[in-house]
């Protein structure tokens, strides 16, 4: 029996329409002939997504009885034995009953995509099992309903529902998300600006990542990286020009909004002089200063080690700085640029060589200090 597709709706938090897109397309596989049932939905009294479930079949969720109370939960064995083509479950990161067959609902979605039923779920990034930490930094808030991050990376399709922080707060205050008593301490707490700001980043960052180590995988064959978002590699030495390289990459990345590497290629067997020494970890500590990753590596193959590197960490950009060799060697053995360019020209990756001042020392370079 094959495995059911599973495809997520994922948001940077409530309300900004995940539910709704779901059922906007359970309607229209139904009308193209799919067999389409909701098995879970959790409209939290909202009426525009109540009104769009209309017209689907719902499948009665199972009671729980219990000695002071009575509980439901989503009924996976009257799924199953409905057998849809398709069905319909919010909240995929839901902590069912006390009592339930299954601890968590993404777990039963599991056993659903197994019996070959394609599943369509909705999920927020703040309850990615990797990203509980972040978020909790971010917004103060530790979510306790979480799901591991193979639940994304084994999806077959993966759907950010993006607005923008000020469209959400805009249904916030219009009384589309949360009951009236709710709104101001929302806006107080977890859906403040500059929160539902860097999550909308981080959701759309998480997807990004996930497309891409997909699209790494599947081009390998070929030789090819398919990088998403950008990922900028400045190349140092002990040549003084290091620190104006290494703030040029900066900028670039910031430019590009990228995440920012630095290499450094050491020859074995070749001692640095306390000079050069302490030239390199001054490029270290402004390379932390810009929050970026600082890459030591050891070879005697400097263009091939940097193309190596560039491969590895899916880099988009390097910046290199201009050669300082006489013409006659360039001649002779040939250019560093023009090596890692025959190394690196069918790798998606684009070169930036950066003008140097032969003129200035390590000394006048690091009297500068980190300065940005």
């Amino acid at each position: 029996m094959r495995r059911g597709r599973h495809k997520i709706f994922i948001g940077m938090a409530p309300g900004v329409g995940k539910t709704y897109k779901m059922l906007e397309e359970g309607h229209s596989l139904r009308k193209q002939g799919t067999d389409v049932v909701i098995g879970l939905l959790e409209t939290h009294g909202r009426k525009e997504t109540a009104a769009k479930a209309e017209g689907l079949e719902i499948v009665p969720r199972k009671i729980l009885e219990k000695e002071e109370f009575t509980l439901s939960e989503m009924d996976t064995e009257a799924i199953i034995d409905r057998s849809p083509q398709l069905c319909l479950i919010d909240e995929l990161a839901h902590t069912n009953a006390p009592g339930s067959e299954r601890e968590k609902r993404f777990q039963d979605v599991e056993i659903i995509l197994s019996q070959g039923i394609d599943v369509y779920s909705t999920v927020n990034i703040q309850h990615i099992e990797s990203l509980n930490d972040l978020v909790a930094r971010i917004t103060g808030v530790v979510v306790r309903e979480r799901i591991p991050d193979r639940i994304l990376e084994e999806a077959d399709e993966v759907i950010v529902v993006d607005v923008t922080a000020e469209t959400l707060e805009e249904r916030l205050l219009a009384g589309k998300i949360y009951a009236p008593e709710k709104i101001q301490p929302s806006l107080n707490n977890f859906f403040r600006r500059r929160n539902l700001i860097a999550l909308r980043e981080l959701a759309l960052r998480e997807v990004a990542d996930t497309v891409e180590e997909e699209a790494s995988n599947s081009t390998k064959f070929i030789g090819q990286s398919c990088p998403v978002h950008e990922r900028v590699l400045v190349c140092i030495s002990t040549y003084p020009n290091s620190l104006r390289l290494l703030r040029r990459g900066a900028r670039i990345a910031g430019y590009m909004n990228a995440e920012f590497f630095v290499i450094f290629v050491d020859k074995p067997e070749r001692f640095l002089t306390k000079e050069e020494a302490l030239h390199i970890e001054t490029c270290e500590r402004l390379c932390r200063e810009f929050e970026g990753k600082f890459l030591r590596v050891k070879s005697y193959q400097v263009a091939a080690a940097i193309a190596e590197v560039a491969e590895r960490e899916r880099i988009t950009q390097i910046v290199i700085g201009e050669s300082l060799q006489s013409r006659w060697k360039n001649f002779i053995k040939g250019s560093f640029t023009q090596k890692l360019m025959r190394l690196i020209w069918q790798k998606n990756i684009d070169l930036h060589i950066i003008a140097t001042d032969p003129k200035v020392s390590i000394k006048d370079a690091q009297a500068k200090g980190v300065k940005r």
